[in-house]
């Protein structure tokens, strides 16, 4: 799901944020956490992603919208984020991307996904998507849910029953 809002590039002290970021619905993908600051700000510039930073000394740049995120707690980085760019969580965008590079998910037919997946995941009624990036496999699964009851004790909106979150990458 492209869908509208920014897309985030996170520096290796925020990937937990970036993931974050992505099960809810944003492009957004961790730094590589070899890169130097001004490889980060290059690349930022060039995708036209928005530089997500808890360092300091990364020096603005003309054109590029940088977020200097302030708290160490996930749910605090996530409420600035969203806030500092005037976003809304949306419920029905959660787990439509991957977990691990923000891709878009694609719906992927059972048949093709059970030879990819834990045996227990092939008892479960669940649909299946998966990263065209990264080849992982997403499924519905108990930690979905999980994800859902923290968001939404968060304050980021209903939980929504359309989404997938299980992963496994073959």
């Amino acid at each position: 799901m492209s869908g509208p809002g920014p897309s985030f590039l996170a520096d290796a002290m925020l990937g937990k944020l970036a993931r974050w970021l992505s099960l809810m619905g944003w492009d957004a993908v961790p730094a590589d956490p070899r890169a130097t600051d001004l490889e980060l700000l290059a690349r930022a510039s060039r995708e036209g992603r928005v530089f997500l930073t808890r360092d300091r000394r990364v020096p603005e740049v003309a054109g590029l919208r940088r977020v200097l995120v302030e708290s160490p707690r996930l749910e605090a980085q996530l409420k600035q984020v969203l806030g500092d760019l005037g976003l809304a969580a949306d419920p029905a965008r959660w787990f439509t991307r991957c977990a691990m590079c923000g891709a878009a998910l694609a719906d992927l037919p059972r048949e093709a996904a059970l030879p990819l997946v834990p045996p227990k995941v092939r008892e479960l009624d669940t649909s299946f998507r998966r990263c065209p990036e990264c080849r992982r496999v997403y499924w519905e699964g108990t930690h979905v849910e999980r994800a859902r009851q923290k968001l939404a004790r968060w304050g980021f909106g209903a939980q929504s029953p359309s989404g997938l979150g299980g992963s496994s990458r073959p």
